[in-house]
């Protein structure tokens, strides 16, 4: 373009309010976009050839006013103005006198790119346009269009009224000035935006959908159920869904768009879509909308979900198992000793045994510190935690294992120590004793082969805290008996702990989704596309995650993080699965997180 043509942006960068905003396709994600837009007064201008669509966006956009007064977060005055700044059209030609248009229609280019052409012929040339797409190309979009300097994404997250962030996406051809304009919209919204560069997914779905992807994955190799690959997330990560439900949710074949954008540009393995996800699209059963995904819905756009062919038995179809009622915890760390006061409170007899009494008894002391501050909080009867430690034995060498019937270790994270020691409870525990190794990482079945009853090792691995975290992951190997898994089931209900099934390979269900995504985090800042301080929010206010990566990386341990990534890619030869080059410098600084005041932040040293 000449600069003829070409609109003094340098003038109008103060003057551009935005206060009329087009949004043009109005199903679930535009019609929330126009209830955030006119309840932060501007007026908003609706857009849908489906004139059906536009009175269902009306009609939602009432409802949600009408609960909002009923909360007192709106008065009726303020619900009627904000009712009437909205407008809804059938024809592009609406958006004439708009200040920025964004468009969410359906994630396919050359609808997207016919919208934008129609818009270059109505909208003024100081108009923004901006494109809601999460998996396609904004430069692309910018180029094709007459005014690409006016051209960029602005993202914003499902419900939108509800979810604080927005990706701010630039591509090389916006004026600096657009992305003011935008950046400052959507603080006036309450939003919480994030600036970006153009690639597909940006920040929390170039991060969330790898993560998805690989969940389908493992479903689809059938690791694990759906429900346990669900809950093994919510539970081991505080996430709010499973990423099989969260799928459904977003729509398989949404997801598979994404993936597919997100590999033509990366060519990375992990982003290229589970054949799971292809297969369900062209089924049509592409989530909650047609009424089945990985789950099946009581209707279509419902979210209850109904019992089908895949559904888990009851639990009272299940075996019981042995009968346990002894349990031997080897090690005094703060895992051993958290474990330890798990099945001591639900009325086991616990043998804590340590290499001493005297760390044995330290163990314990702990434990009487932990019970202590649950009866402060009025969580626990005094009774009750005298009763909890009077279960509790220290011991200063595995002897006292004799009689256990269940012999827990959780010593440190070493195969050759962990070997050392099942050899010795092989020697030392009676017949029929179920020997249960905690580890993260390494094979359960290299525990189990250093013992003559194989068959009676299982993995169960608990999360730390243990008192506080709900799930384990009950490990079995090919050798693992039938009896002794369904024991170690009842165990974990017993203990009021939520147990879900997995094979013995690196990482289980948590640690090898977990992992990943926080390596490809890092990967984005070593890239320098986001920082760590917008990768973090993104997560948090995008992803709805309790704490965002580079926080987890700095508390989990960046030596940890790096042994735990080095096995995943060990045992999957996935390029994709490689520690990032970042992590290990790191680590080979002595720069560990929390534990030595410098990772990837710096912290007061205690």
């Amino acid at each position: 373009m000449g600069p003829q043509s070409t609109p003094d942006l340098s003038t109008q960068a103060s003057s551009l309010a935005l206060s009329t905003v087009a949004v043009v396709g109005l199903g679930t994600m535009g019609t929330g976009i126009a209830e955030v837009l006119t309840r932060a007064g501007r007026e908003v201008i609706g857009i849908d050839t489906d004139e059906a669509a536009a009175r269902r966006a009306v009609s939602a956009l009432e409802a949600a006013t009408a609960r909002a007064v009923q909360r007192e977060r709106l008065t009726e005055r303020e619900r009627q103005d904000a009712l009437a700044r909205f407008r809804t059209f059938t024809d592009l030609q609406a958006a004439a006198d708009a200040d920025l248009v964004i468009e969410v229609v359906p994630e396919d280019y050359d609808l997207k790119r016919q919208v934008f052409a129609e818009l270059d012929a109505v909208v003024r040339p100081d108009t923004i346009l901006a494109t809601g797409t999460n998996a396609l190309s904004v430069t692309r979009l910018a180029a094709d269009s007459q005014r690409p300097e006016r051209v960029l994404g602005v993202h914003f997250f499902n419900p939108a009224p509800a979810m604080k962030l927005v990706e701010v996406v630039s591509s090389v051809l916006t004026a600096p000035t657009a992305v003011a304009a935008v950046t400052e919209l959507a603080h006036d919204l309450g939003k919480d935006p994030i600036a970006v560069g153009d690639r597909p997914g940006f920040v929390a779905d170039g991060l969330l959908f790898g993560y998805l992807n690989q969940a389908a994955a493992m479903y689809e190799s059938k690791y694990a159920t759906r429900e346990d690959i669900d809950a093994a997330m919510r539970l081991g990560c505080g996430l709010p869904m499973g990423p099989l439900a969260l799928l459904d949710l977003i729509g398989v074949d949404t997801a598979r768009t994404v993936l597919e954008a997100m590999y033509a540009e990366s060519q990375d393995r992990l982003h290229a879509p589970a054949p799971i996800l292809g297969q369900l699209a062209e089924a049509g059963l592409t989530g909650r909308k047609a009424g089945r995904g990985f789950y099946t819905y009581e209707a279509p756009g419902r979210a209850t979900v109904v019992p089908d062919a895949e559904s888990p038995a009851s639990a009272d179809e299940q075996s019981a198992g042995r009968t346990v009622s002894s349990v031997g915890v080897a090690g005094s760390g703060t895992m051993a000793s958290g474990i330890a006061e798990v099945f001591a409170k639900a009325g086991y007899k616990v043998v804590l045994a340590a290499r001493s009494l005297e760390k044995a008894e330290k163990a314990k002391a702990r434990i009487a510190k932990s019970l202590g501050r649950s009866v402060d909080k009025g969580r626990m009867a005094a009774e009750a935690r005298d009763a909890a430690l009077a279960a509790i034995t220290p011991a200063g060498s595995l002897d006292a294992f004799a009689d256990v019937d269940l012999a827990v270790e959780a010593v440190a994270e070493d195969l050759a120590v962990k070997q050392e020691l099942f050899k010795t409870l092989d020697k030392l525990c009676k017949p029929g004793a179920v020997l249960a190794t905690t580890t993260s990482s390494l094979p359960v079945v290299a525990c189990a082969r250093a013992t003559s009853r194989p068959q009676d090792v299982i993995g169960m691995h608990f999360f730390n805290p243990a008192p506080a975290m709900k799930l384990v992951e009950v490990v079995r190997t090919v050798l693992t008996d039938d009896e002794v898994h369904a024991t170690v089931r009842a165990v974990c209900a017993k203990v009021r702990k939520h147990p879900v099934d997995c094979g013995d390979r690196a990482g289980f269900i948590v640690n090898a989704l977990l992992f990943p995504y926080l390596n490809n985090a890092i990967k984005m800042v070593e890239e320098h596309y986001a920082t760590l301080d917008d990768i973090d929010a993104a997560m948090k206010l995008g992803g709805g995650y309790p704490m965002g990566p580079f926080e987890l990386l700095d508390v989990v341990g960046l030596d940890v993080s790096l042994a735990i990534e080095k096995v995943l890619h060990a045992e999957f030869r996935d390029p994709g699965l490689a520690p990032s080059p970042l992590l290990e410098h790191l680590v080979a600084a002595g720069c560990l997180g929390r534990k030595t005041g410098r990772g990837f932040r710096e912290y007061a040293r205690r």
